[in-house]
């Protein structure tokens, strides 16, 4: 229970979690626009790899941004499934275990970024490789991130869907937000699929797919931070769902 779990004062852990989704939010547009599309020049492995090479730092930097948005992670779902599990408990444990498989790939994906950085270094045992065979290697393996990072956000399309689910019935947040949350689930989903089945499909649909995504999660987040929940609500709902317990045990 959120009152019991995180104290007397469960909307100050709420606005936490909107405060950590914001800034998940934010690292995400920094590695990708600020990083990788700075650095990436696509169809050119050579000229990607003299870019890392002169800007290491930069890179790893971005992917330790990425990392971080990846712990940052835990605790939003730590926070959104406490808050939502009063509603459905299947269904929010559902949606959990979606976003954690979310987190475990995306953090998991972080070395066909750092990969990059070993190919790229002047190192005695690489040297049986030519620079244009490690230059077109360090592209595949970027490449081969943004494959990763689509796999990931499958199972998030599914976390989304599940969070709008709940949201929509609560009654301690907007429901608006919970059909924002839906729409973006089903973005990222199509956005996935297209970009395994169908690249040139996706392409053509990246980046404006994922703009109903970014207002969804960001006004939620913002929500979370501002307004909270409506706590007479959502107590109310706890207390129905432990007395459903008790007569079912």
């Amino acid at each position: 229970m959120l009152n019991s779990t995180l104290g007397a004062s469960p909307n100050k852990y709420v606005r936490l979690g909107g405060i950590a989704y914001l800034v998940i939010i934010a690292a995400g547009l920094l590695g990708e626009a600020f990083v990788r599309n700075t650095l990436v020049v696509a169809g050119d492995a050579a000229a990607t790899a003299q870019r890392i090479s002169s800007s290491s730092l930069l890179w790893r930097a971005g992917i330790a941004g990425d990392l971080l948005m990846h712990m940052l992670d835990v605790l939003v779902m730590f926070v959104l499934y406490t808050l939502l599990k009063p509603i459905n408990p299947r269904v929010a444990f559902m949606a959990l275990l979606f976003n954690i498989v979310q987190t475990a790939v995306l953090a998991l994906n972080k070395l066909n970024l750092l990969l990059p950085t070993l190919l790229l270094e002047d190192s005695a045992y690489l040297r049986v490789l030519d620079p244009a065979q490690r230059h077109a290697l360090a592209y595949v393996f970027i490449q081969a991130h943004s494959y990763g990072f689509g796999i990931g956000l499958l199972f998030f399309g599914c976390t989304c869907l599940g969070w709008g689910y709940l949201i929509i019935r609560a009654g301690f947040l907007p429901r608006l937000l919970g059909l924002l949350m839906q729409v973006a689930g089903l973005c990222y989903i199509v956005n996935s699929f297209a970009l395994i089945v169908a690249p040139e499909v996706a392409d053509q649909l990246f980046p404006f797919i994922m703009l109903p995504s970014f207002v969804a999660e960001t006004s939620l987040a913002l929500w979370l931070v501002i307004k909270g929940v409506n706590m007479p609500v959502w107590l109310a709902k706890q207390e129905t769902q432990t007395s459903a317990q008790l007569v079912g045990a």
